[in-house]
């Protein structure tokens, strides 16, 4: 099939090149010339594992293109629209500005029989206003949201865990779900759950799915400030329950919390929506989790400061790791650089590693100092903070050859990934998220 991404960010990027690999012919458009430039050569304009050479054989087999130009999208038979729903600067509702722009632009080169399917995260109710728009053009509005793991985004787009359409009642949505179908073929021919339902529920399964996780991360930093003032060990309280298999071990990892591009701004975004329909209170405790991870971020600031007798005052503090987590380059909302910057903030002088978000990092907060070698960056540190669990940190740095770089001998894990034994016993001073 013919498809098009409106919107070639991190979702579309990953969306475009993925539908390419699986047969289709696609054109993805942007408005930023700049990023279309580098896509078009057959690069990603950000880090994601796998990404790289799945555009690179997409644009030279002449199935990927990309483009700034709308009008290429006519004779398409499915438009993605792929583009960002950031949090309004002045409060918690998501900003729909690029979603309605995308699909008034679309809206001249839509022929009758055409999908609209939205990839974005949007609130409840903006699919059936969206498709108020669209249906006068004889083509149809689905909602097919996307649930992508940044790291495993290529894996996620190819081979998903589930699929989910909202379609309009009767035969058009049956048509648009076979539609779908086909544009998933290899994900449905594997027997992926495709799971065929009206525009809010498909807006909601995404907005509630993050909710969900973003829950049960605050939870266990929950566990994880009561362990700190009884002296339990919330790693082994984790492993526990998460033996119960209604709970799972999987994100019980307590620490200094989520970050990103979605889990913050998509439970701000469904609190604010919940507030609109009259149901604040059904997600009240949003707020809650919310407020939970960002005090998580303040304890590892103290944790720090504490270690280091009170101040970091003119102390060299080390921070590995400034993505919001491992296998990306993605700093929004980055609790890892948050700490690096508040830490700077304290007096301290800090040395930043990351394997793959020096660049970016630097250009939001160039005050810090920014050292691409691990080793490098260790060497005459005060203290150390882990707070991206990169391998390299926490599978392939041994406290011993850490101690041959560092001058104190003050690590805090802020990831919990560490072997605290062994830091220990090779003569640090370990502190953990929760851990006595």
């Amino acid at each position: 099939m013919r498809l098009s991404v409106i919107g070639c960010g991190y979702l579309g990027a990953v969306h475009a090149a993925a539908m390419a690999a699986i047969g289709h012919d696609v054109v993805g458009v942007d408005v930023d010339s700049a990023r279309i430039e580098t896509l078009a050569a057959g690069h990603p304009p950000f880090f994601e594992p796998g990404l790289e050479e799945l555009i690179g054989e997409g644009v030279a087999s002449g199935r990927l293109q990309f483009t700034t130009d709308l009008k290429a999208v006519r004779g398409a038979a499915v438009h993605f629209v792929a583009v960002n729903t950031p949090q309004v600067k002045d409060g918690y509702a998501a900003d729909l500005t690029y979603v309605n722009a995308a699909v008034q632009g679309l809206l001249p080169f839509l022929s009758p029989g055409d999908l609209v399917a939205g990839k974005s995260t949007v609130p409840v109710g903006t699919a059936a206003t969206l498709a108020e728009r669209v249906t006068p053009t004889g083509a149809t509005l689905v909602w097919n949201p996307e649930f992508l793991r940044e790291g495993w985004a290529v894996q996620d787009t190819i081979d998903p865990d589930r699929l989910v359409a909202g379609v309009p009642a009767g035969e058009e949505g049956e048509r648009a779900a076979d539609i779908l179908r086909e544009v998933y073929h290899p994900s449905i021919a594997k027997n992926t759950p495709f799971i065929v339902t009206d525009y809010a529920t498909a807006e909601l399964v995404k907005v509630s799915a993050n909710a969900f996780l973003a829950t049960k991360i605050s939870f266990i930093n929950a566990m994880a400030e009561i362990a700190e003032v009884t002296g339990a060990d919330v790693t082994t309280l984790a492993d526990a329950i998460g033996h119960d298999a209604r709970i799972g071990r999987r994100f019980l990892g307590a620490g200094i919390g989520f970050g990103g591009g979605c889990l913050p701004k998509d439970i701000r975004a469904f609190s604010a929506r919940a507030e609109e329909l009259g149901r604040g209170e059904s997600v009240v405790f949003l707020r809650e989790v919310d407020a939970i991870n960002l005090r998580r971020r303040d304890r590892a600031v103290d944790l720090v400061v504490t270690a280091l007798g009170g101040s970091v005052f003119k102390k060299n503090v080390t921070v590995l790791g400034a993505a919001f987590k491992p296998h990306s380059d993605d700093i929004r909302d980055s609790p890892a650089l948050d700490v690096a910057v508040r830490l700077h903030g304290l007096g301290a002088w800090v040395t930043l590693t990351d394997p793959e978000a020096i660049e970016n990092a630097r250009r939001i907060h160039p005050q810090l100092n920014y050292v691409e070698d691990r080793d490098e960056a260790l060497r005459g540190a005060d203290a150390v903070i882990v707070v991206t669990e990169w391998d390299e940190y926490r599978r392939e740095l041994s406290p011993e050859h850490a101690s041959t770089l560092a001058s104190g001998r003050i690590i805090v894990d802020g990831r919990n990934c560490l072997d605290a034994a062994a830091w220990r016993a090779a003569g640090w001073e370990y502190y953990g998220m929760g851990r006595p």
